[in-house]
């Protein structure tokens, strides 16, 4: 679980720290006792943690990291921590030393005799039959000894108990050298994997030897004569060398220092000294001579076999050097020799080039540098060697007792003195050196002198990657131990590959780093008894030792002090991690190195990792940015620290490694190989599942891993928050051993099929990701594990496409690694499967109809994991089989499931705006889109080509067109159906558009309206094709009315009016479910817009010809006239009225109902004046006629004529004699009756106060003629419009006082009788 901090943010967050938590109770008394005191890791001075000397504030906001990946930068971390391992250089400096560590108990000792092999009795017959000389020596990387008697040269398997002996008894003559090389490349047969160079008293033999492992795991050896040999006469040849790298082999003799390279002899004079040693540094290509004077010569191995000498370097340069070191010393004088010379690789050390160790024990680390600073390149020859390091001799035994017991807990001293008198390696008989600095000095103070104690040390690897002073270079510390032979050593060998933790000096030495990498180094010793194997004790098996020998629970407590001392709590509780885990070995009785599985150190192991891995810590000065989360300034407890390291150190090998590595048959096929042995593959995967189990196990008793039930034992915020962080870190590490498992299983799976036809039927970007990807990338980023998904879709197609059964390949990768192969690939695989047998048996027959319909079904089971390169697939299939409804449907369904949550929809009703993380789901869902039009493409193409009906029936290519268009019109996805729309007007099918029924059409036209006039013509279509003409006036009158006017939704005046006039005919007639007030207000609304558009356009084409506009002036003009619809106010002052165009002023008087007399008066007057004045211009007609055609308005003359009837014709004749006589000149209605509306509105002389009756009596007269005119010719009031208009005025004429009892009475019938004629 997550522990969420749930306290309220304060402005400087963590800063009550010290106030008191709520009480809590204690933790329950069943989780188990410590096995050690409580105070046991608190008490301990000078321990230090990787990564735990100092805690840095972070700079910026922590990452969000998924677990996984929190993990594996921690691997990162632990693994570039390693790489830091210091220089060899760097502790091994200028001055002397003699640090070492003696342990009094063997459970420390840095190594151990594991076996010896007695010499064979053959041998020894052999021997016994000697009769000038014998030698011997080892070939340890072979595990072969060889001993030569007189003329006779003899090897033997020294690990078998009865060996076979193979001898070279080809010659005559005494043999005085053997040596073991590599040959030159290319001139012997593959088979012959060595060179075994024979010198004899006259002649040195070159013997081919084949080295081949048998089942039993031992070596065969076979020995072949190549004819080859070199005759030395007189030279004595003691000493052989050869070049590993090269081949090239070199010799010298007693009477000699010169050196003689077979086939190339030197050319240099005789001398009284001669070589004793050579030794080869391949990588500087320099070769080292001892002469029996301790001369040290160094010659530079030069391109084409060449050999010159660079440096010759007396005994007495060489103590010379010393002597600026220290003044004064018994160890190094006159009597003083060196007994041995030992490289030291360029990928040990940059600066320091050979080690000399003197008879006295004391070894000499030496430097050679030329002209241009220190020499590491191939073609740069050393001029000069120097002295850099003294390492004087350990303590001698006398000394021992004195000092502290080894887990006396006292603190490091810096200034320790300097031994430099110690006589405990006198006299040094022996010595050598492997890297990384283990050191085997052979000393013989028997008085019989046939029995040697060997003294041998290491590096302290811990101590010196981790120095308790992180202020002070790291000392030279080393722990050694002595060991006696009762023999003579003859010979010395490394069995095991060199050393070696990293390619480059630094993180070279780090042998805590490569505990469970490699094997423990082994050395081979010959002496005349047998072939005693002594074995590096790794720190983990020193730890299993301490705790198998330690002396009761005061004694084991002390031991495990110590180690955190020395170590630290990191690297201590890695260290009883990986114990726990079962990585401890010892030397069993039987000799037999074995894994150590005693319950009762694998159960110590437990409890020190648990009880001594530390708390997490809360950095307190971290906190005050706020910008950083308080769980991102805790450091993690060094028991997480060990764990990271454990998992490091298990997965270093193949943590960067590729996976794949590509190469080419003779004939030019593809190769594909693991860069890593699978068998090693196996060994990490198992030691992680042991981790992994070790974990859940013990997840209960470990802070971090345990659950809820560690809150209880906080007392404070800042360890809950310390809590949180631990959890979290701890459960990173958790999943990533999850993943690393489950990692390797998939590269085992992958590696147990045909991976190279995979990886070739994968994508070109996909194989080149594939050649890519690490184990890293595997194991921890999503990009690796989308590989590893699309690995095994390779896979399973390919097991497909051979006939094998799906259900079996899906549940063999689902056991082996679930998360590269979940229950949903495993449909996807069975629906591919049910593809591909559709294919077989034909789309178009009962049984591939049938697989294809089952097919869609698994599909649509898991639409939610398909990619869309396996829905790409699936659809392409799907459609070559004429399978078009089922591709539709399952590109649908996908597409939903990609946008569970329809955000999509909500992102389309927003606006589609940029910076929004919903597009990329509308992205998702567009490409599933796009594969369904490219499917009705298909299917409107084979449509197309094929006859709809055949002798009455439906062809196939119909139905089946039929059923695709059935699955996309009645799908319920708004956003597809949308998207669907888009496509036909992209495509230019409109009409489309008007035959599709669907409820999200009308929503979509409405959306796109303001887009182009286009959209809006096809909404008012969709509505009148389907008899909503309410809706479809609505529609008209708003794009008569908006005032959008751009590009893309340009409307000229004509085409407004002409929405009009559509919409006045659409809102006249009758709709259903839309009442009659609602028709009457829009059709209002739509009459009066039309009569000012109208004028609008009257205006318009009086400018178009008007020649008082400039060009420029009547294109501005004329472009604003011909748009959206203008109001009277300003289409009066801006335009009518400025151009002097009276009768259209008169127009807008009358549409906007003005009454104002002056201004109609005046209008009128300056009309009259105009039309004089044009017509006197013309020429014709009389001007008065003009002028008489020009006022001809029945407005004026009904007026004119009421007047006179009132003044002086009242009572006279029938009240009612001016409306008739109008009526009798065919004068409309329509224009009649708003002449007397207006005198009844305006109250105008002599037409007020109770004269209006007059008025009124004459338009309910008018409205009584007009209604029976109306019944007679079947058109009432002209429309709905001017029956509203009726009625309207009826009901306000009703409601004056100007009408009597019995003209209101026939008023309320008249209005009934229009109501019933409009029902």
């Amino acid at each position: 679980m997550a522990f969420n901090v749930q306290t309220p943010q304060r402005p400087l967050p963590g800063a009550y720290f010290m106030t008191p938590a709520l009480s809590r109770p204690q933790a329950s008394s069943a989780i188990q006792p410590p096995l050690f005191r409580s105070n046991s890791a608190s008490s301990l001075h000078g321990a230090t943690d990787i990564g735990q000397t100092t805690s840095t504030t972070p700079t910026a906001p922590a990452e969000v990291l998924q677990p996984i990946e929190r993990a594996a930068r921690t691997i990162n971390e632990a693994l570039a921590q390693e790489t830091r391992y210091p220089e060899l250089d760097n502790y091994v400096g200028q001055g002397i030393s003699s640090d070492y560590d003696i342990p009094l108990t063997s459970a420390w000792a840095p190594f151990q005799k594991s076996k010896v092999y007695d010499i064979p009795d053959k041998i020894f017959e052999q021997y016994n039959e000697a009769q000038v000389s014998t030698m011997m020596g080892l070939f340890a990387e072979l595990g072969h000894a060889w001993m030569s008697i007189d003329n006779s040269l003899y090897l033997w398997d020294y690990s078998h108990p009865n060996p076979e002996l193979i001898g070279f008894e080809e010659q005559p003559n005494s043999i005085t050298a053997v040596k073991l090389v590599s040959p030159r490349p290319g001139v012997f047969v593959s088979s012959i994997n060595y060179l075994l160079v024979v010198a004899t008293t006259s002649e040195i033999f070159l013997i081919g030897l084949s080295c081949k492992p048998n089942p039993a795991g031992n070596k065969i050896v076979t020995l072949y004569q190549t004819r080859m040999s070199l005759s030395i006469k007189g030279m004595d040849v003691n000493v052989i060398e050869g070049s590993i790298a090269s081949g090239r082999i070199f010799f010298s003799g007693r009477h000699t220092h010169d050196v003689y390279e077979i086939i190339y002899q030197s050319d240099r004079g005789n001398h009284a000294e001669y070589v004793v040693q050579m030794a080869i540094d391949d990588t500087r290509n320099l070769l080292y001579t001892l002469s029996s004077r301790s001369t040290i010569r160094t010659f530079h191995l030069k391109p084409n076999n060449g050999l010159d000498l660079a440096i010759t370097q007396t005994l007495s340069y060489t103590f010379s050097n010393v002597r600026h070191m220290v003044s004064r010393t018994e160890l190094i004088d006159i009597n003083t020799s060196i007994v041995s010379i030992s490289p030291i690789p360029a990928n040990e050390a940059s600066k320091l080039h050979l080690m000399a160790i003197t008879s006295t024990g004391c070894r000499l680390f030496l430097s050679a540098t030329s002209s241009f600073g220190w020499t590491a390149s191939e073609s740069g020859a050393p001029t000069s060697m120097q002295v850099q390091h003294v390492k004087f001799p350990p303590p001698d035994s006398s000394k021992l007792s004195t000092q502290r017991s080894p887990s006396q807990l006292v603190p490091y001293q810096a200034n320790e003195a300097i031994d430099t008198s110690s006589q405990s390696l006198i006299p040094t008989r022996k010595a050598t050196r492997y890297a990384p600095g283990y050191c085997l000095c052979f000393t013989n103070k028997h008085s019989a002198g046939a029995i040697d104690t060997l003294f041998i040390s290491s590096p302290d690897s811990g101590r010196i990657a981790r120095p308790q002073d992180q202020t002070q270079i790291s000392r030279y510390r080393e722990h050694g131990t002595w060991m006696s032979l009762d023999s003579r050593a003859e010979d010395i060998g490394l069995i095991t590959p060199p050393f070696a933790a990293a390619p480059t000096p630094a993180g070279f030495g780090n042998e805590l780093a490569i505990q469970f990498d490699k094997l423990p180094t082994e050395i081979a010793i010959l002496t005349n008894t047998g072939v005693h194997i002594i074995r590096r004790k790794r720190l983990v098996d020193i730890f299993a030792a301490t705790i198998r020998f330690g002396r009761g629970d005061d004694g084991l407590e002390g031991e495990v002090k110590k180690f955190v001392r020395l170590y630290g709590r990191g690297e201590t509780t890695a260290t009883a991690l990986a114990v726990a885990c079962g990585q401890g070995l010892d030397v069993m009785s039987d000799s037999r190195v074995a894994k150590v599985t005693d319950p009762e150190i694998l159960e110590i192991s437990r409890k020190v990792f648990i009880e001594f891995g530390g708390k997490p810590i809360l950095n307190e000065n971290s906190v005050l940015d706020q910008s950083i989360p308080a769980i991102d300034n805790v450091r993690p407890s060094p028991r997480h620290e060990g764990t990271a390291l454990y998992i490091s150190r298990l997965v270093r090998s193949i943590w960067k490694a590729p996976v794949i590595r590509e190469g080419a048959t003779p004939m030019g096929g593809l190769t594909v190989s693991p860069t890593v042995p699978l068998d090693k593959l196996r060994d990490i995967q198992r030691d992680l599942a042991k981790l992994q189990e070790f974990l859940n196990t013990n997840k209960s008793f470990i802070d971090g891993l345990s659950g809820p039930e560690s809150l209880m034992r906080i007392n404070t915020k800042q360890e809950e928050i310390a809590l949180q962080a631990e959890h979290r870190a701890l459960s990173s590490l958790v999943c990533l051993i999850d993943g690393i498992i489950e990692g390797i299983s998939f590269v085992l799976v992958l590696f147990d099929d045909r991976v190279d036809e995979i990886i070739l039927s994968l994508q070109d970007t996909f194989r080149q990701q594939a050649r890519e990807l690490t184990y890293e990338r595997l194991f921890a980023t999503k990009s690796g594990k989308e590989l590893a998904k699309e690995l095994v879709k390779a896979i399973v197609n390919r097991s497909i496409a051979n006939g094998s059964n799906v259900d079996t390949i899906a549940e063999a990768l689902r056991r082996r690694c679930g998360s590269f192969c979940s229950a949903d690939d495993a449909i996807i695989f069975k629906a591919q499967e049910q593809l591909k047998k559709a294919s077989e048996a034909g789309g178009t027959s009962d049984l591939g109809r049938n697989l294809l319909r089952e097919s869609l079904r698994l599909f649509e089971q898991v639409a939610s994991s398909l990619k869309m390169e396996a829905l790409k697939a699936a659809v392409v299939q799907f459609t070559s089989m004429q399978f078009y409804a089922g591709a539709i449907q399952l590109a649908l369904s996908v597409a939903r499931e990609s946008d569970r949550g329809n955000q999509a929809l909500a992102y389309i009703a927003a606006g589609l705006p940029e910076q929004d993380d919903r597009r990329r789901l509308l992205e998702t869902r567009t490409n599933c889109y796009r594969m369904i039009f490219d499917i009705l493409t298909a299917v409107d193409q084979a449509a197309s080509q094929a006859p709809e009906k055949v002798d009455g029936h439906y062809t196939r290519s119909a139905r089946l067109r039929s059923e695709a268009y059935s699955v996309v019109h009645t799908s319920e996805d708004e956003v597809f159906q949308n998207s669907l729309y888009d496509w036909y007007i992209d495509k230019g099918w409109n009409d489309r558009l008007l035959e599709v029924e669907s409820p999200y059409i009308i929503p979509y036209l409405k959306r796109k309206f303001t887009e182009s006039s286009a959209f809006a013509d096809l909404l008012w279509n969709h509505y009148a094709q389907r008899e909503q003409y309410y809706e479809a006036a609505k529609v008209q009158l708003e794009l008569a009315k908006t005032e959008i006017h751009n590009d893309r939704f340009r409307i000229p005046l004509e085409k407004r009016i002409e929405y009009l006039s559509r919409a006045k005919a659409n809102a006249s007639t009758v709709t259903t479910g839309i009442g009659r007030q609602s028709r009457q207000t829009l059709l209002h609304e739509i009459s009066e817009l039309l009569e000012v558009a109208n004028i609008q356009d009257d205006l318009l084409q009086r400018l178009k010809v008007d020649s008082r506009l400039t060009p420029e002036k009547r294109e501005e003009v004329l472009a604003e006239l011909n748009g959206p619809i203008i109001g009277l106010t300003e289409l009066f002052n801006e335009y009518a009225d400025k151009a002097s165009y009276f009768d259209i002023c008169l127009l807008i008087y009358q549409a906007a109902d003005h009454r104002n007399p002056s201004h109609i008066k005046a209008s009128w007057q300056n009309l009259i004046l105009q039309v004089h004045n044009e017509t006197l211009e013309k020429g014709e007609p009389q001007p008065y006629e003009a002028v008489a055609e020009t006022v001809r308005s029945m407005d004026t003359l009904v007026r004119m004529l009421k007047v006179y009837s009132f003044e002086y014709q009242r009572d006279v004749g029938p009240q009612t004699w001016v409306v008739d006589t109008f009526l009798d000149l065919h004068v409309p209605y329509e224009t009649i009756l708003p002449v007397l509306d207006g005198m009844l509105y305006h109250d105008e002389a002599p037409f007020t106060g109770n004269n209006r009756r007059f008025i009124a009596s004459d338009i309910l007269f008018l409205i009584r003629r007009w209604y029976e005119y109306g019944v007679r010719s079947g058109r009432l009031f002209g429309g709905e419009h001017g029956a509203a208009n009726v009625t309207h005025m009826l009901g306000v004429l009703i409601q004056t006082q100007y009408l009597s009892s019995v003209e209101k009475e026939e008023a309320r019938i008249l209005m009934q009788r229009i109501d019933m004629v409009l029902r």
